[in-house]
């Protein structure tokens, strides 16, 4: 069950034990002389980093290489669903990447507190400026607050409940174009695309929205 969750094409895998247990075989490997072997297990990790950077990258590219000013709504911060466990989360990443390309970050999680996104994101080993992260970042109670006005939704947590959300509603109340980056391959991207949203996900590609859009400052147009 761990080797199909870690080879899930998704953003990435985070958690206290799969980077600790696969640094252990690169040890172990590399003790009894296999330098091959740990460097086999070695770029499971890199590979780990390398799709969380990807991903994100991909998120800042779409809205026009530039996230500076622009609202973005995480969905999950957790590492997987069923869970308030926020170690190694594939979330702080994003939300840290985007924060230090300027833009203001909504989060939602069902099961995360507050108090501990604000620790994981004001870290010193993640952020440098807390008191500018604790200004840019906003912790939501439902997913519907959480995106109001927001230009674009990043899904972080296969959370259940993200899959029966009124998108209709979602998107009636974001800026547009209106954008869903899908890092969990959760949601239903035919039927988005029909809403209106442009839609990006891991190791698919969707076609985009009939009608093209520009930014509005008015979520209903």
């Amino acid at each position: 069950m761990i080797l199909i969750y870690i080879l899930l094409s998704f953003i990435g895998f985070g958690g206290s034990c799969f980077q600790k247990d696969i640094l252990n075989l690169v040890y172990i490997c590399e003790c009894l002389n296999l330098p091959e072997v740990a460097a086999y297990w070695q770029q499971v990790i890199d590979m780990n980093e390398y799709q969380k950077s990807r991903f994100t990258a991909k998120v800042i590219q779409a809205l026009f290489n530039t996230v500076s000013g622009k609202k973005v709504a995480l969905l999950g911060f957790a590492f997987k669903k069923n869970t308030g466990d926020t170690r190694e989360s594939p979330a702080i990443y994003v939300a840290k990447t985007l924060f230090d390309e300027g833009a203001s970050i909504n989060i939602y999680d069902p099961k995360v507190e507050e108090s501990q996104i604000f620790y994981d994101l004001t870290h010193p080993a993640i952020c440098e400026s807390p008191e500018h992260m604790k200004k840019s970042v906003k912790v939501f109670e439902d997913a519907y607050s959480a995106t109001a006005g927001a230009h674009a939704i990043v899904v972080c947590t296969e959370w259940d409940e993200f899959i029966g959300l009124d998108y209709h509603r979602i998107y009636k109340e974001m800026m547009k174009p209106a954008y869903i980056f899908d890092g969990r391959k959760i949601l239903d991207h035919e039927r988005l695309v029909d809403i209106g949203f442009h839609v990006q996900t891991i190791g698919k590609r969707l076609p985009r929205p009939l009608a093209p859009r520009c930014w509005s400052s008015n979520p209903t147009v």
